[in-house]
């Protein structure tokens, strides 16, 4: 089995390589973060190496936790460079900040990853074993975070052998149930 240090990593190096490439005006582009540009996002999946004292990341509540890491991405977002932001990631790519245990970082990392790459069309497809690790860890437990009730339905993933729940079958690919479960529309 590979550490998950080496998907985190590998997850991290491939979004830096896409950061890269963006063309100025798609880091001012919408992403799937409500209210966040796709700068706001990274300045928010980086916040943790660069602030790891920040008071947010103690946070107990999630309306709390929610509006600290908002003001903290928004100030970030609006001070740092897009080169500045994408070095970020790339020279954090092994850096240990685990979120609630050993797959959040994970889970983190393809989430906004995701808000931004299919906000922005790019097409990217996160590969199915990191996708498997993410839906592991957030179905169930975790989508009432992102205001989803999966209350009677079965979650039925058709590139992976996945599922989750009882009751009406949602059948989509690994990466839109992902996106599904944490709200993102």
């Amino acid at each position: 089995m590979t550490d998950i240090r080496d998907v985190i990593a590998a997850e991290r190096l491939e979004l830096a390589e896409i950061l890269v490439g963006l063309p100025a005006k798609a880091w001012d582009a919408p992403s799937l973060c409500e209210g966040w540009r796709v700068r706001e996002v990274v300045a928010h999946m980086t916040a943790p190496y660069r602030h790891p004292d920040a008071e947010f990341l103690r946070a107990e509540d999630a309306d709390e936790l929610n509006r600290a890491a908002d003001e903290l991405a928004r100030l970030d977002a609006g001070q740092l460079t897009s080169t500045e932001l994408t070095a970020a990631v790339r020279d954090n790519a092994r850096h240990p900040w685990q979120p609630d245990g050993f797959t959040g970082a994970l889970c983190h990392d393809v989430i906004h990853g995701l808000d931004i790459t299919v906000a922005l069309g790019l097409g990217r497809q996160v590969p199915l074993d990191r996708l498997r690790i993410v839906l592991d860890t957030i179905v169930p437990d975790r989508a009432a975070f992102f205001g989803v009730d999966l209350t009677g339905k079965r979650l039925v993933a058709t590139d992976l052998d996945w599922s989750n729940g009882d009751g009406e079958p949602v059948t989509r690919p690994a990466q839109e149930l992902v996106l599904l479960v944490c709200g993102r529309t």
